[in-house]
């Protein structure tokens, strides 16, 4: 019925998170709504076994202790959209481009609203890192998880970024 599909929750510092796995990999990430946990359908099995790495991760993740998040996914969107998914993961950790910048480095510089689209239906956020796109005035915009927590990603990344070395003149 739900094509085997199980969920978990992850409590963070952004509130708790819904899982969503398929056998294989994690297909959804829900950002909690009004503070509380946005629950799957009825009859959805929670299986922490099955999504114990992508917990794991996650916990490192805002712990600061590992910024990389890899782990299998099962992200289901169009190719245009997997597209642009895979140009966000290339999104430096502590950095931010607008979106007319995403859209010239997918070779489209007309298609910024398309990207904005397919940037608002990742499936994955955090793991694919849509919170990293802004205005093109650098000021934060929509976001899933609302602008807080969209604040509260950016400057937790900042703060975990590595640095490039100091080089003396």
């Amino acid at each position: 019925m739900y094509e085997d599909l199980a969920y978990d929750i992850v409590d963070t510092p952004i509130g708790p998170l819904l899982l969503v796995a398929s056998p294989r990999g994690v297909r959804n990430i829900e950002f909690p709504h009004n503070g509380r946990v946005v629950m799957p359908d009825v009859g959805l099995p929670r299986d922490a076994a099955r999504l114990a790495e992508a917990t794991a991760q996650l916990q490192a993740y805002f712990a600061g202790d590992c910024l990389t998040l890899d782990f299998q996914r099962d992200a289901q969107g169009t190719p245009f959209q997997h597209e642009v998914w895979d140009a966000l993961c290339a999104i430096p950790l502590g950095e931010t481009i607008s979106y007319g910048e995403l859209a010239r480095r997918l070779a489209r510089p007309n298609a910024s609203r398309a990207v904005g689209a397919a940037n608002g239906a990742n499936p994955l956020p955090i793991i694919v890192p849509c919170h990293r796109v802004i205005g093109s005035n650098g000021s934060l915009t929509g976001f899933g998880g609302g602008l807080p927590t969209k604040r509260w990603l950016l400057d937790h990344e900042r703060r975990y970024a590595p640095r490039p070395p100091l080089q003396l003149l």
